[in-house]
């Protein structure tokens, strides 16, 4: 049988909750906002197929740019192999959860 290459390959454990957040996510985390400057982790939420960033990105933090449409606009520092590069993503806020002061 041939090899699923998709976006979400390798991604069992990655992106599957816990037995408590099994299901549907709050509403409160869809309708969350954030501020240009804001600093944020992205954490994928596996429920919400949409605005999902690549799987490569989670558990990363970036700072809030700006809006487009429902989502933020999120910049990265992409340290993969070596690479410095910094990326702007396009992410829902469900995937996202406001950083501590």
């Amino acid at each position: 049988m041939a090899r699923s290459h998709g976006e979400r390959k390798n991604t069992r454990k990655k992106l599957s909750k816990s037995k408590r957040e099994r299901g549907l996510s709050p509403i409160n985390r869809a309708i969350q906002s954030f501020k240009p400057g804001d600093r944020v982790h992205i954490k994928i939420d596996p429920s919400v197929h949409k605005g999902m960033p690549h799987q490569r990105f989670h558990g990363m933090t970036g700072e809030v740019v700006g809006e487009r449409g429902r989502a933020f606009i999120v910049r990265v520092s992409d340290g993969i192999r070596g690479r410095k590069k910094t990326k702007e993503l396009f992410i829902r806020p469900e995937h996202l959860r406001l950083q501590s002061p």
